[in-house]
């Protein structure tokens, strides 16, 4: 078994500036770059995704490193998806320099997430990673669907996006990321970071959000692509009954009702009181796709459904 990592393998916000210098590196707005340099944080964060000894652990985004080697202190292995030249090119040499006891059990995909379908290793079990605000909710979304084996997530998001994630049916900032996350995993929130432990300091607030996949997926025939399509409808237009949201989707607000009805939902509820096994049972009650009513009368019906409402 080899040696615990040295106490100061961890990055410190010296650490990370002087790294960021010698590399040239400026955190970019554009790709989201805030670097966490407080060691006590990175800590905090695999204590709370209860990262375990057998784990294989996959991160996104890992910036200059300060996440993954407190990953490395725990996880059997880490893999890293790094989508900048120059942070992916450095990393590797810095997990070397500081932790050169687990420098084998890393491994670094220079790819953009979003593009990533396989990883190099052992299935990953546990995603762990400070996501870019700008797109951390489909990356999540990817990386749950590609990899099926990730039994474990807690990912570092904005605040806002991490009330989201976890928000119940009813709430009003239950929506999109809310019902497709709650398809993979069951969600909760699992505590908030302040902004003084990131360089540059954001001007917005973080949350943690912890995800635990379903042991039995959603029962349902549909696919879920047939429900997320539900999803997108239903939010599209969310101040909207289901009827009338769903109109497009189904081809007629009458189509929307008949499969609204069939699938034990009321036509006059809103996507934001549904579960994502009621967005499923309407997913598949969708009307066959026979011929639909003229273009006139599905515009008619929906001007009908826009001032009923």
């Amino acid at each position: 078994m080899s040696s615990s990592p040295v106490p100061d393998a961890l990055l410190g916000p010296a650490d990370v500036r002087e790294l960021a210098a010698a590399l040239g590196v400026r955190p970019t707005k554009q790709r989201g770059q805030n670097f966490v340099i407080d060691a006590n944080t990175v800590r905090r964060i695999v204590r709370t995704a209860e990262v375990r000894p057998d784990d294989v652990v996959v991160e996104v985004g890992p910036g200059l490193g300060s996440l993954t080697l407190a990953l490395l202190e725990v996880a059997d292995r880490v893999t890293a998806v790094e989508i900048d030249d120059v942070l992916a090119g450095a990393l590797p040499a810095t997990v070397a320099a500081r932790m050169p006891e687990r420098a084998e059990r890393f491994a670094l995909v220079h790819s953009d997430a979003m593009r990533v379908t396989e990883l190099p290793g052992p299935a990953p079990t546990a995603l762990v990673a400070n996501l870019p605000y700008n797109v951390a909710v489909p990356v999540l979304l990817h990386m749950l669907d590609t990899f099926p084996s990730i039994e474990r997530t807690l990912v570092m998001v904005q605040a806002e996006v991490a009330d989201r994630l976890a928000a119940p049916p009813g709430s009003k900032v239950y929506g999109v990321p809310s019902v497709k996350a709650n398809w993979y995993a069951e969600v909760k929130r699992a505590g908030s970071i302040g902004r003084t432990v990131f360089w540059p300091a954001p001007n917005v607030d973080s949350g943690l959000v912890a995800l635990v996949r379903r042991t039995e997926p959603i029962r349902t025939t549909a696919t879920r692509k047939q429900v997320f399509a539900v999803v997108d409808a239903a939010f599209a237009q969310r101040r909207k009954t289901l009827r009338a949201a769903l109109a497009g989707w189904a081809g007629s607000a009458a189509a929307a009702e008949e499969a609204l009805v069939a699938a034990g939902v009321s036509p006059q509820a809103r996507g934001e009181s549904l579960t994502v096994e009621e967005f499923a049972r309407i997913a598949e009650a969708a009307p066959s796709r026979g011929p639909r009513q003229p273009v006139a009368a599905v515009r008619q019906a929906d001007r009908r459904d826009e001032e009923s409402e």
